[in-house]
Order: C-alpha cells, then sequence, then structure tokens
C-alpha cells in the first residue's frame, strides 16, 4: 500500500501544529495569563498529542526534537495570535473553530505515522485520536477547563474515531490516500463544527432514580411518629394550658 509522500506527512502534521498552537494561546489569554503562559500552553496543546503517541509506539527521537520547525511554528503562531487579538476581538467560537481544525489534521497524522509502523487497524485508529485529544486535554486543563473530551454530550473523540476509520475504510475500498484524508478530515470539521454550531451531541446515559416508599409499604416510620400526637400547642407537660388555664409547668 502506496503511503503520503513524507512532504505530504509533514504538511498535514505542521498545519496541525499551527491550528492547535492558536487555540491554546486564546485559551490562555481567555484565562489571562502573561506571555510566558501563551507561549506554554500554546506548545503544550500543539505538540501534546504527538508526543504522547510518539511515546507510546517507542518512536524516537520524538517528532519535534527531530525537527525543530514544529517549535518554529508553534512560536509564530503564538505570535501570530498575539497580534490578531491586540487588532481585534475574536469570535466567540474561535477557540472550539480553531482546535475543530488543529483534531481533524492530528488525527489523520497520527493515524497515518502509526499506519507506517505497520500497526492493525484498531491501533490506528486509537493512535490516531490519541493525537488528536490529548494536546487539547492538556491545554484545557492548564487554563482550568474542563477538557473537550469529558465535556457532556460532545462529539469529540467520537469525531476522531468516525474520521479515522473512515480513513481506513476508504483506503480499503481503493481510494487514494490524499482523497481518503481529505474527506476523514472533512468528517471530523463537519462533526465537530455540527457540535459547536448546531448543537449537535451524543445522549447522555445515566441511572434511574431508586424508587421511594410507597404508601403501605414497610418503611421505618420516622421517629416519634409512632408514639402518637404531641403535647397541644400551650400545654405543659401534664397537658394543662401554660396560660389563662391554671398553673404553668412548675405550678407557679
Amino acid at each position: 500500500m502506496d503511503f503520503f509522500p513524507p512532504d505530504m506527512i509533514k504538511f498535514i502534521d505542521l498545519a496541525g501544529v499551527a491550528v492547535f498552537a492558536i487555540s491554546g494561546a486564546l485559551a490562555a489569554l481567555r484565562a489571562r495569563m502573561d506571555l510566558l503562559g501563551v507561549v506554554v500552553v500554546a506548545a503544550v496543546t500543539a505538540i501534546g498529542g504527538g508526543t504522547t503517541r510518539d511515546v507510546l509506539l517507542d518512536r524516537h527521537p520524538v517528532f519535534w526534537i527531530e525537527d525543530p520547525t514544529y517549535l518554529m511554528v508553534i512560536l509564530a503562531a503564538a505570535a501570530f495570535t498575539l497580534g490578531w487579538t491586540r487588532i481585534r476581538r475574536p469570535p466567540q467560537n474561535s477557540l472550539a473553530m480553531a482546535d475543530a481544525l488543529g483534531l481533524a489534521f492530528f488525527v489523520i497524522a497520527g493515524a497515518q505515522v502509526t499506519q507506517r509502523l505497520d500497526h492493525s487497524w484498531a491501533i490506528v485508529i486509537l493512535m490516531g485520536t490519541i493525537t488528536g485529544v490529548a494536546g487539547g486535554a492538556i491545554r484545557d486543563v492548564l487554563s482550568a477547563q474542563i477538557p473537550m473530551i469529558l465535556r457532556r454530550g460532545e462529539l469529540y473523540a467520537t469525531a476522531a474515531i468516525a474520521g479515522a476509520g473512515a480513513y481506513l475504510l476508504l483506503l480499503e475500498s481503493g481510494v487514494g490516500e490524499r482523497v481518503a484524508a481529505l474527506l476523514g478530515m472533512a468528517i471530523i470539521v463537519a462533526l465537530r463544527f455540527g457540535a459547536i454550531l448546531l448543537g449537535w451531541s451524543l445522549p447522555v446515559l445515566s441511572l434511574r432514580d431508586a424508587p421511594g416508599p410507597t404508601a403501605g409499604s414497610d418503611a421505618p416510620a420516622p421517629p416519634g411518629a409512632a408514639d402518637g400526637p404531641g403535647p397541644a400547642d400551650g400545654a405543659g407537660p401534664t397537658g394543662e394550658q401554660g396560660s389563662g388555664g391554671g398553673p404553668g409547668p412548675t405550678g407557679g
């Protein structure tokens, strides 16, 4: 099976690094971090997923150590984001949109890297998904947000799995690799944009609440319920009226 030429794989990888670095910088700015914080969050967002993938696959040296171009792209993307946000206010969904594009690039790039190492289809999908979601999860944790992958009903990891799976199925059906990659990325972007703009989500499952006691059941009565009614309002311990009707509890 013919694979992407190395320059094509690197282009997808660099594109994912740039877009994810932008999403990391936006998250850091919204969290009101300083310049160093913006650069750090942009970097870990951009290389976190690929680093996790390479460590799990025992692929050394890690991609950004082997080629420092990735670090230059991260710095350029962070600088671009800082300059852009000084000129105009980013749209409300800019972080989610950038994240969706980065997810699409990284999932397919991660799947392709794993495929070149002759792993099974299940490992290819898993590593593609990890490549796509790990960096964003680290970004969200560092900026004190619930990671997108854990937010209720979000089509996030689901979109990654669907895109990587579609990519492999298209390859098996004889579709060219570039076309399969573009279609796989399109599926991921479509699912994420649908979730962001149209509210698409997975159904949320939960356990049913335990039924409460019914009338006539053997449920224990509340304390004191079996002792009958208590003393009337204003009565003393012996049932005598405390005022206007004779002596009070002490006889005074």
